[in-house]
């Protein structure tokens, strides 16, 4: 993402809670350069994985941040309620012991939310289902697992007629794109719909994107091997399907994430 000197950036972790950032306080780099790491530039504790980043220039009142766990709780908090900046990080959400933030994201009135499970399910609501909360606040249920399931990622879509497509990536190095206009609105909490199929040939799924033909997408292997595609190349496909080939595996090796470019 682009950003100014005095936009701030807002780190969301594992734990629950958002570090602070302005842009300036980020080194500058050349192109080729291997950055910092972010434990050198925020106070993490031990442990603590950032999972999320938010690049925020105004703190506008009609604006949410939606936070989504791995367990499948959500939870909506007024954007503003972020703007003013404390070194050692506060709490962005409560957590249910052994739970985890997988993923943070900016709504507003008139969005809609899809939630994706390592076990390819999806499911897909209105923002409006999920009340504002305050900061400490451990949320409500999202999706409805099967045991043994996991969120993996979220998307916001603008509306019921976001023209975008999901891209959704298994482990095994499969994955499809399917329109979003595929995945029916339904409501918060419920066991969603079948995305994909995560038979032996797939694997469970990584991760899921909100993509466009302009886009592309760089996955990465366990093995430290990317390859990057236009997603024009990949052909849209209905829900509920096996998906194709993104990516060839060495033996033993997985696809470990996905990244829009």
């Amino acid at each position: 993402f682009v950003a100014l000197t005095h936009d701030y950036l807002l780190f969301f972790t594992d734990l629950g809670k958002v570090h602070w950032l302005k842009v300036y306080d980020v080194p500058m780099a050349t192109r080729t350069s291997g950055g910092r790491a972010m434990v050198n530039l925020l106070q993490l504790s031990e442990g603590e994985k950032v999972t999320g980043l938010i690049p925020v220039r105004v703190f506008p009142e009609d604006e949410y941040l939606m936070m989504v766990t791995r367990r499948g709780t959500v939870k909506k908090t007024e954007l503003t309620a972020f703007r003013r900046p404390l070194g050692r990080g506060i709490i962005a959400l409560g957590l249910d012991e052994g739970d985890q933030l997988i993923g943070v994201a900016r709504t507003r009135a008139g969005d809609q939310v899809v939630l994706s499970t390592s076990r390819g399910m999806a499911i897909r609501f209105d923002e409006s289902d999920v009340r504002a909360m305050g900061r400490p606040a451990r949320g409500v249920r999202g999706i409805n697992l099967e045991e043994g399931d996991e969120v993996v990622g979220m998307v916001v879509a603008n509306g019921p007629d976001d023209p975008a497509s999901l891209l959704t990536v298994c482990e095994n190095g499969y994955g499809k794109r399917t329109m979003l206009s595929e995945y029916r609105s339904q409501s918060r909490g419920g066991k969603g719909l079948i995305d994909i199929k995560t038979s032996d040939r797939n694997g469970r799924v990584v991760a899921v994107s909100k993509v466009t033909d302009a886009d592309e997408v760089m996955l990465t292997t366990t093995g430290g091997i990317l390859i990057r595609t236009r997603v024009a190349d990949i052909r849209p496909i209905g829900r509920n399907t096996q998906g194709v080939r993104l990516i060839r595996l060495d033996e033993g090796h997985l696809v470990s994430g996905l990244a829009k470019l």
